[in-house]
Parts: structure tokens; sequence; C-alpha cells
């Protein structure tokens, strides 16, 4: 079950990416922050947690201004013995999402995760496209097919790992057809608390966010994914490296180099998770 601290740090994210700069908080979400200050200070000689890793810096009032923001009243309940059966529970809850519903910038089709739910691999993307949307399922198009060679290169099959992303529903624009855009801030602090939860409950050993706009929403951070390759990253306790999107390799310009960019970065991730690893997986995408 998400812990009430994060649904409210969550939710501080997500008025601060509306560009909110106070809001009125009552005294059990000022016991929570109090809560959360205090274990801080108790660890300050400890390393930081990811998911303090992007504080908020809007101003908490002790007053309620002129037209205060209501504070949060949904709450993610995870229910179920297996992780299927709570990854399920998950998706009900989500499709209903009320902070997701209420930014009225994304489409009514939910599109949430799929793969196994006790996988050690859990790879991330950013938000469904047109043809997610259509079979509400992540990763099936064009860069869904990259994907699925980059997973049978490393021998893995499509339903041995679990695949997700930042925000549940396609983000909506005026007209729109089979065109597709990147996702607000807004948006993906409206459904990171999901992921959060996927994580808790499928206990993965390794993470790859898929993209940029994904290692934001994720990790919060910005750049360049070159840049952000070169390390791995921790996203709840769980080591997290950040490649490029599979729709990269489907840039005519793409080339050898990219190929290989990306399968270096998988190799390292199977490295981290143990996996064999041939010669000649080794050798895969190399100038001959």
């Amino acid at each position: 079950m998400s812990r009430p601290v994060d649904t409210l740090l969550d939710y501080l994210r997500a008025e601060e990416a509306r560009g909110t700069e106070s809001v009125y908080l009552d005294e059990q979400a000022k016991e929570l922050l109090r809560e959360l200050h205090r274990k801080a200070r108790a660890q300050k000689n400890a390393p930081a947690k990811a998911a303090a890793a992007s504080p908020v810096s809007m101003s908490l009032k002790e007053e309620p201004p002129a037209q205060p923001v209501p504070a949060p009243v949904v709450e993610i309940k995870v229910s179920g013995g297996t992780a299927a059966e709570q990854i399920e529970s998950l998706k009900k809850q989500a499709q209903d999402w009320a902070p997701a519903k209420a930014l009225n910038s994304l489409r009514e089709a939910m599109v949430f995760s799929t793969g196994n739910p006790e996988a050690e691999l859990m790879l991330v993307g950013e938000a469904p496209g047109y043809q997610e949307e259509r079979q509400q399922q992540p990763f099936v198009g064009p860069a869904g097919q990259k994907l699925d060679g980059i997973l049978k290169a490393m021998g893995l099959e499509r339903d041995a790992v679990y695949i997700s992303n930042i925000v549940k529903f396609r983000p909506s624009m005026p007209k729109q057809t089979t065109n597709n855009r990147k996702p607000t801030p807004e948006e993906m602090a409206s459904c990171i608390s999901f992921v959060r939860e996927e994580v808790r409950i499928v206990k993965p050993k390794c993470i790859v966010a898929l993209g940029a706009t994904a290692a934001e929403g994720l990790l919060g951070l910005t750049g360049a994914v070159g840049k952000m390759r070169t390390s791995w990253h921790e996203f709840e306790g769980i080591p997290a490296k950040v490649t490029y999107h599979p729709a990269y390799l489907l840039h005519g310009n793409a080339g050898l180099k990219d190929k290989r960019m990306i399968w270096e970065d998988m190799l390292t991730v199977m490295e981290k998770l143990e996996l064999p690893i041939s010669d000649k997986q080794r050798g895969f995408f190399l100038p001959k």
C-alpha cells in the first residue's frame, strides 16, 4: 500500500508542476511532512533515497490562501495475494484516477502495463502512443518491435519482463489522429504513484528507463541521454539504467554506432542481472 507521505509528496509535486506556488496543508498533512523531516535528519549521514531526490519548492502556508487548493482525497490501496492480483488491483484504480482525470489533458483509454509481474527486469517508457492506445498495451508499435528485438538479443522473451509507462493515458492533442506528444511534467507527476507501487510489487532487480522523458519522470533527470547512460541511478532502492528509447533506432540516420550504444547499455543490464553473455552477444553491432 502506498504510504500517506508518498501520496502527499506526489500531490505536492503535481501541484508544483502545474505552477502552483503555495498550498494550504491541514494538521495531518503537516505532521506527515514533519515525520519525513525527522527521518531525514536522523539519516543525514546516510545516502539519500531516490524517492526524496525531487524536492518540493513551493511554500507551505500555515493559513489557507484566498482560494485554497483541496488536499488529495485519493490513495492507492493494493489488494490481492499474488503479484498478478496486486497489479490488477492497481489497474482498476488507475482507470478512474482522479489526479490524472482532473488535468483534462489525457485521453480516456488506459494503457497500464504488460509482462511478468514477478520479473527481474522492469522497463519503463514515457506514455502510450497511437498503437499502444489501440491495443491497450505498452510498446506494441514500431518502437515496440525494436524493443522486442533487443530483448530477443538478450535471450529474453517479452512476457518474461515487466513493461510499463510513466503516464497511463495517451496525452491528447487538438484534432488528434496518429500523432503523439511528450507528456508534461504535470501529467507524469499525476501517475508516478502507480509506478512506485508497481516497483514495490514486482521487486525487479533492475529498472531500465527508455528515453529522456522516462528518465525525467522516473528519476528526475534532465539533459542528454548520452550523459545519463554513463552511470547507474536508483529508484525506490532499485538500480536503474537510462538508455535511448527504441524509437531512436527508427530515425533515418540511426546506424551501427547507435545500435551499439544501446546494446552496450543492455550488456551492462545483463551483467547486473547476472545473465549469461556469450562472446557472440558481446560482439553484436561492432564494426566488422
